[in-house]
């Protein structure tokens, strides 16, 4: 009997669909699944086909975080560390939008992983837990960096310190998701979400995300020098005319990230050189 794998991958018009595939754990995370989630996460990220990346849970359940079962690992921690950050980074600097589709419980780094996402689409019985203190561990996947950004000092420290259990409407009074869907409608509803995002311009939406993320501590001036490059980055596309265009003619744009820039002959005596060679 074949053995199912621990992260599902399914593509729909432009979306990546992944699933953590371990529901007799809630999708505890062990090495397998994630060595697993940091090469699907580069794959979406150099596949243009992907225009929108989906990260969900199977069973009923977002993610409960790591697998601790087997208790500590006689690996070094540094080494464990450094698998959880390089998939952390990989979703962060995904260059394309990201939905979280939290389904039950989100924990641990399990919930850092959601938080990591652009968006975080969860339902009324969904529920949420900074649960390291509980373990006598310290936050990961970048929680300590992106709590205090999204609820502000005191209340991430209340959440991390007491590592308290909230449900779906506190997280979203809190700016912890961005919708609270039913979940019966919940799938509709990512997938809506999912078409719209892959409609969008995807040059334009790779500079805004990365500006976005980036200038959170930046100074206004070096704020807006990234924006001018970003500008810049986007002029150089067939997007902005057809966005234009599609303007002008009232009707829906088709957005490609085509580069637009015509390409430069070669001087002559590059030319003879070249061929001289």
């Amino acid at each position: 009997m074949s053995v199912p794998p621990v992260l599902l991958t399914s593509d729909a018009d432009g979306v990546r669909t992944l699933t953590l595939n371990r529901p007799e754990r809630k999708n505890a995370i062990d090495a397998e699944l994630w060595d697993a989630l940091r090469t699907a996460l580069s794959a979406a990220g150099s596949d243009r086909t992907v225009r929108a990346l989906v990260l969900t849970g199977a069973g009923g359940a977002f993610c409960s975080g790591a697998d601790i079962r087997k208790g500590v690992s006689d690996e070094h921690p540094l080494y464990r560390m450094r698998t959880l950050t390089e998939v952390t980074l990989l979703l962060h600097e995904l260059p394309i939008p990201t939905v979280a589709k939290v389904n039950g419980v989100a924990v641990g780094a399990g919930w850092n992983l959601a938080l990591g996402c652009d968006f975080v689409v969860a339902t009324p019985d969904s529920t949420f837990s900074q649960i390291f203190a509980r373990r006598a561990l310290s936050l990961d996947c970048g929680g300590s960096w992106l709590l205090p950004k999204l609820v502000g000092l005191q209340q991430a420290k209340r959440l991390v310190l007491l590592a308290e259990t909230i449900d779906a409407e506190e997280a979203h009074a809190l700016n912890l998701v961005t919708w609270v869907v039913d979940s019966d409608k919940i799938d509709v509803f990512v997938d809506d979400l999912g078409s719209r995002l892959v409609a969008g311009a995807p040059v334009a939406l790779a500079q805004n995300k990365a500006l976005l993320n980036e200038n959170a501590d930046r100074t206004l001036r070096e704020a807006l020098a990234g924006e001018a490059r970003a500008q810049a980055m986007n002029f150089a596309t067939t997007d902005v005319p057809e966005a234009y265009a599609a303007f002008t003619e009232r009707r829906p744009a088709h957005y490609t990230g085509h580069w637009a820039v015509p390409r430069t002959p070669a001087p002559k005596a590059m030319e003879d050189r070249t061929r001289d060679a």
